[in-house]
């Protein structure tokens, strides 16, 4: 498994010019718009925003969005299109949890897209989650099923190779979360080495058990 830090900023410019990749962005934004619980008063964070593909078709739905990544491209794209749409409940954040950076705020919900796979402790980022986490908050998270590193031409800077449903459902529950679905989001159809394969997404949903 190849964990070099893949170069995000080179690729920010032209990353929404991918048909698949904004399908899958409008799947997932979907599926948790169909689990029916975002709110217009929610404060939200997606964590690993990219261009902001998520995180622009939820702002229409929340009191605010917080955009975060580790890439400086993707920022200034999302910023960008911030800008051009003159939306004022929308803002940017250059953070990197895999440098030590530490997650700050108060959200009501925490989403990410296809990010999981990319961050080395997923324990240690669900004990984030947990930190900036009001009472009664909740998290979306979509991300691969185990996929033996066949979804990505290059495995450079993917930590994990999908993930087991199982496991991560008790990775939540262990962080102090309450699963309260779990789904799948997407399909993404690809051609790989030995033929065309279809990558399946989950999407997981959770309820902060602290607020209990």
């Amino acid at each position: 498994m190849n964990v070099n830090k893949k170069d995000f900023d080179k690729e920010a410019a032209n990353w929404d010019e991918t048909p698949g990749r904004v399908k899958l962005a409008h799947d997932i934004a979907r599926a948790m718009m169909d689990i029916d619980i975002i709110k217009s008063d929610m404060n939200v964070l997606d964590f690993g925003c990219g261009t902001g593909l998520l995180t622009l078709q939820l702002q229409p739905l929340v009191r605010s969005i917080t955009g975060v990544d580790s890439s400086a491209g993707m920022l200034e794209v999302l910023r960008s299109k911030i800008e051009s749409h003159k939306l004022t409940n929308v803002r940017t954040q250059l953070l990197d949890v895999e440098a030590g950076d530490h997650l700050e705020g108060a959200y009501d919900l925490i989403v990410s897209s296809m990010t999981l796979h990319h961050i080395k402790d997923i324990t240690g980022l669900f004990n984030q989650f947990q930190q900036i986490m009001n009472a009664h908050g909740y998290l979306c998270l979509a991300d691969l099923d185990s996929d033996d590193g066949r979804f990505h031409t290059s495995n450079e800077g993917v930590f994990h190779f999908g993930f087991d449903r199982d496991n991560m459902r008790q990775t939540l529950e262990e962080a102090g979360f309450d699963v309260l679905d779990l789904q799948t989001a997407a399909e993404v159809i690809k051609e790989i080495p030995d033929g065309t394969h279809a990558f399946k997404i989950f999407l997981i949903s959770a309820y902060n058990r602290a607020a209990n």
